[in-house]
C-alpha cells in the first residue's frame, strides 16, 4: 500500500504543473515527437525533455526514438493507478457520508 501510495503522490505531483497537465492534452489527440510538443507550449525542446522525463518516471507518459526523431505518447498505467487511488478513497468517502445521513435522518 505504501508503495502505492508513493507513486500516487509521485503522479500528483507532476499534473499539479499545469505545463505538463498542458502536454497531457495534448498527447491525448496522439503521439507527438518532442519539438511538436514545444511550439503549442512555447518552452524550449530542452524544458519539454525535463517535463517529460518526469512524466515517464510516473507512467503517465512513454516515448521511443523513431529514427532520429523522439515521440511521446501517453501511457494508461499511471491513469490506472490514480484512477484505483480514487475509487478507493471514493467509497471511503461515500460511505462516511452515508452514515452521516443516517445519523442525521434519525434526529
Amino acid at each position: 500500500m505504501a508503495l502505492r501510495i508513493g507513486r500516487v503522490d509521485r503522479i500528483l505531483d507532476a499534473l499539479g504543473d499545469s505545463t505538463r497537465r498542458r502536454i497531457i492534452r495534448l498527447l491525448s489527440a496522439g503521439p507527438m515527437s518532442v519539438s511538436d510538443l514545444s511550439r503549442p507550449l512555447g518552452i524550449t525542446v530542452t524544458a519539454v525533455t525535463q517535463h517529460l522525463r518526469i512524466l515517464q518516471s510516473c507512467a503517465l507518459l512513454k516515448s521511443h526514438k523513431k529514427g532520429r526523431v523522439r515521440m511521446c505518447s501517453l501511457d494508461t498505467s499511471g491513469f490506472e493507478t490514480l484512477e484505483h487511488w480514487i475509487r478507493e478513497h471514493r467509497t471511503s468517502w461515500e460511505r462516511r457520508l452515508d452514515r452521516l445521513g443516517s445519523l442525521l435522518e434519525e434526529d
